[in-house]
């Protein structure tokens, strides 16, 4: 009920004042759109200030745009610059050190040949290596040139001789003296000895200015170090560098060649008067006297002879079995017939496995040689890889003739004991038709 009072009293006092409300409310409209055309007004002139204030910003920033490339641009080309002059720098730098390093060897070089060059602390290096030039410019023309100098020189025996030393430059050198004249060698401490080798006329062809063409030189790196005179090498030699297992081919070898011999001089005697033999028998059996066959060949010898005497003596038996003891003739000869022929095969097989023997000793002489003395000496390895190709050498020298030979005798033997048969056969052939 309060509440409904409340309401009525606020209706009413709503009716009393709505003319006043309505007077408050129309002034305040006025006001607020007076407000509003004046605040539009200052919008349109903001906008436009705004505008103009744009454009400006915008051509400022286009002009900074355009300064900050120039300075870009400016910074790249200081940059390349700054590229290039350190470049150049190292060039210099680098061009020092090879100067010097140039100025270095060259004083090195040229010291061994009394030419002194100064350092660079002294002069110029451009004028140091200019000199340097000059020098080795010299030098190459007096290296390359041929020039005669008195001095001594040894010979073969150890004596020293007094005479004329022809330079050809520094790789060669002739000597000229009344004792001996030829090439020359070093031998050690910047001195000479004759070569041990004739070349008397290409002494006097250089002494003389004479150009030849063949021309016998020794040529060496230096003076320094001694050269050993060369010795040719004998057969004895390369046997000898075999060792022992070499001469034990070389002794194959001899005692295969003597078997050879051998069996030759038998195979000689086993294939000898054959046809003649053959001959004498045909003659008496085709006659019709083939009992007297046996009388008239009874001065032969040999295994033809041996195997035609036995078939005469059985030719009246049955024809098996006068091929039997055809066979059993021949396979007894056989064993004179080969005589000695597998065995100088054995010897031709036993050789190469001989070398190969002292291939493996003589290289394990070179590693133990190795594994003590290291590798720095190759005459204290020559030794056992002597060894090592001489007995390789040797089995194959004497296996490929033994072998060869051998199987030559060989088929010379089966040709012999094919003759034996044929020929027997024959007769017994020849012998039934006239009997018939």
């Amino acid at each position: 009920m309060q509440r409904i009072l409340l309401i009525l009293l606020m209706v009413a006092f709503s009716l009393l004042n709505a003319d006043e409300l309505s007077d408050a409310y129309q002034k305040e409209f006025t006001f607020l759109k007076a407000q509003k055309s004046e605040l539009q007004t200052r919008l349109k002139k903001e906008k436009s200030f705004q505008s103009r204030e744009l454009v400006k910003a915008q051509q400022k920033v286009k002009a900074l745009q355009n300064k900050l490339v120039a300075l870009s641009q400016k910074s790249q080309n200081i940059d390349k610059r700054i590229e290039k002059s350190a470049q150049m720098l190292e060039d210099k730098n680098s061009n020092k050190q090879i100067s010097s390093s140039v100025v270095i060897q060259a004083k090195s070089m040229l010291n061994d040949y009394s030419i002194e060059v100064n350092d660079t602390k002294d002069m110029d290096i451009v004028a140091v290596m200019q000199k340097a030039f000059e020098d080795t410019a010299a030098l190459y023309k007096k290296l390359s040139s041929v020039s005669k100098e008195k001095g001594k020189f040894y010979l073969t025996d150890g004596t020293t001789a007094q005479g004329e030393i022809i330079k050809v430059g520094n790789i060669a050198a002739y000597g000229i003296s009344s004792k001996a004249k030829g090439a020359l060698a070093p031998a050690g401490n910047g001195e000479y000895k004759i070569w041990n080798k004739d070349t008397s006329a290409d002494a006097d062809a250089f002494a003389s200015g004479v150009s030849k063409r063949d021309l016998k030189i020794f040529i060496y790196e230096n003076l320094d170090k001694d050269i050993e005179y060369v010795k040719e090498k004998t057969i004895e030699d390369t046997i000898a560098g075999g060792g022992t297992i070499g001469y034990i081919i070389l002794a194959l070898g001899a005692l295969g060649l003597l078997l050879i011999i051998l069996r030759i001089l038998l195979l000689l005697k086993s294939g000898s008067n054959v046809k003649k033999i053959t001959d004498v028998v045909i003659q008496k059996v085709e006659a019709g006297k083939g009992h007297e066959a046996l009388e008239a060949i009874k001065d032969f010898k040999g295994s033809t002879a041996r195997v035609i005497k036995a078939t005469l003596r059985n030719i009246d038996k049955d024809r098996d079995h006068i091929e039997d003891v055809v066979t059993e003739s021949i396979l007894n000869e056989s064993s004179n017939i080969d005589k000695f022929g597998n065995f100088v095969l054995v010897l031709a097989a036993v050789s190469p496995l001989l070398g190969l023997l002292g291939t493996v000793t003589g290289m394990i002489a070179t590693f133990d040689i190795i594994t003590t003395h290291g590798t720095g000496d190759p005459k204290l390895l020559s030794g056992g890889i002597s060894e090592a190709l001489v007995t390789t050498m040797l089995g194959l020298v004497v296996a490929i003739p033994l072998l060869l030979l051998g199987n030559l005798l060989s088929g010379w033997a089966q040709s012999i004991k094919d003759s034996m048969e044929q020929s027997a056969l024959h007769i017994v052939n020849l012998f039934e038709i006239n009997k018939a």
